[in-house]
């Protein structure tokens, strides 16, 4: 046998030796664990829960508030019985407008990303 089959032959017996360690299994889980721990002790935090909500979901509960807000009001200014009913097509407007400029909010924020 040359010296060249030989370091072969050893390197593979180490391959063989490494891939049977029963300790990078328990190194794997540790590791898992520790992250697990560390993410957990962070506190809850409701401004970053809500600046993770995508925009798309955001713009149209914005514009649902104000025209809840507009049907409410409305009526104390116009006095007809057709002022909710102008006032809840306002609100369905304000929704697909806040549809529109989340969706295109988000967009941005993608292009953003990719550009990086």
């Amino acid at each position: 046998m040359s010296n060249h089959e030989q370091e072969r032959l050893k390197r593979l017996r180490e391959k063989q030796l490494q891939a049977r360690d029963p300790l990078v299994k328990q190194r794997n889980f540790q590791h898992s664990s520790s992250v697990k721990e560390k993410r957990m002790r962070k506190p809850f935090s409701m401004s970053k829960a809500w600046k993770d909500i995508p925009h798309i979901i955001k713009a149209p509960f914005y514009a649902l508030i104000l025209g809840v807000i507009l049907v409410f009001i409305l009526p104390m200014f116009w006095n007809s019985p057709y002022a909710i009913i102008a006032a809840a097509g306002a609100t369905l407007v304000f929704i697909l407008f806040g549809v529109v400029f989340g969706s295109s909010l988000d967009l941005r924020d993608d292009i953003k990303d990719h550009i990086k």
